[in-house]
């Protein structure tokens, strides 16, 4: 009876996820097709590609692209992040490329107004809609992704990489079509973007660190290292009222895996006690650009590859 009520509240709980995903794809794509298409503006990354092509060939191209583009992202994520979050950006990207078909023909509105008032307001609801996405451990966009795998292997953190991604983006759109209003309008669109996506993710920062105290510190740090591929440290530490010594557990995650890490950790022992913290850098060493010598989070990320394949 027990485990059957922990099926159930599973269930719930992972059906919450989708729905808070596919709110989140809604409004994304609700976001581009009232505000940001009309007045020529595009997103970041591969959306913003997407977009590019929508201009030059059709905006009813653009879901069709943005599912084309994702599938190698899709690849890498497999081996680099983990199966989960997999799941959850097919789940994410497939209903934030039908919310926009579905948009395109049967909500065929167009917000034309003031610079500000769409970049505004179509900033606000882009970035409700992406923080939702990625606040349940999803994803639309594979520069995201690339981020991750480029950061693990030069130490260029995940939201440098992602801005100088997104800079080529809105430059390339100037150079194709020869008017740099529209991608000006669209970095500073993306910049309410990034601030409104803060407010709904507690804590979007790149990195988080975790301090887990748990009953079963052994079976909670396997699960860690096996099943996500993240390294731990553990610390020993001492009740303050009870006098229990105890293990405590320090891992050092990237924001798109931490919903899964709370998972995993509650799985093994429902009563652990979390506590997450933002992490503004990490640094392991200076980062050496021989390639001759391999950095620790390059073997790092190579050992994971292997255990993977």
């Amino acid at each position: 009876m027990y485990n059957l009520q922990l099926s159930k509240r599973s269930l719930l709980s992972r059906m919450l996820v989708y729905f808070w995903m596919i709110l989140g794809a809604f409004m994304a794509a609700f976001a581009l097709e009232v505000f940001f298409i009309p007045n020529s503006l595009i997103d970041g990354g591969v959306v913003g590609v997407a977009m590019i092509f929508g201009k030059l060939f059709g905006n009813g191209v653009i879901p069709y692209l943005l599912v084309l583009l994702n599938l190698p992202f899709l690849v890498l994520a497999y081996h680099s992040i983990g199966k989960v979050f997999v799941i959850n950006m097919l789940i994410a990207t497939f209903f934030f490329a039908a919310s926009m078909i579905f948009i395109q023909n049967f909500m065929p509105y167009q917000f034309h107004g003031e610079s500000l008032e769409y970049v505004v307001i179509g900033g606000a609801i882009l970035g409700c809609g992406l923080g939702l996405i990625i606040r349940e451990g999803g994803c639309t966009d594979g520069a995201e992704i690339l981020s991750i795998i480029i950061n693990r292997r030069t130490g260029f953190t995940v939201g440098q990489v992602v801005f100088i991604i997104n800079v080529f983006v809105f430059a390339a759109m100037g150079i194709v079509f020869k008017d740099w209003h529209p991608p000006l309008m669209s970095l500073i669109t993306y910049i309410i973007v990034i601030k409104i996506m803060d407010s709904v993710i507690v804590g979007l920062d790149e990195t988080k660190s975790v301090l887990i105290i748990s009953k079963k510190p052994k079976n909670i740090a396997e699960a860690i290292v096996h099943e996500l591929g993240l390294g731990l440290t553990i610390m020993y530490g001492r009740g303050g009222f009870s006098g229990d010594e105890r293990e405590i557990l320090y891992v050092i995650v990237e924001r798109l895996q931490l919903a899964e890490l709370k998972d995993l950790i509650l799985r093994e022992d429902p009563d652990a006690f979390i506590a997450i913290e933002n992490l503004h850098e990490v640094a392991n060493g200076k980062p050496s650009r021989r390639k001759d010598k391999m950095s620790k989070m390059e073997k790092i990320f190579t050992k994971i590859l292997q255990k993977q394949a």
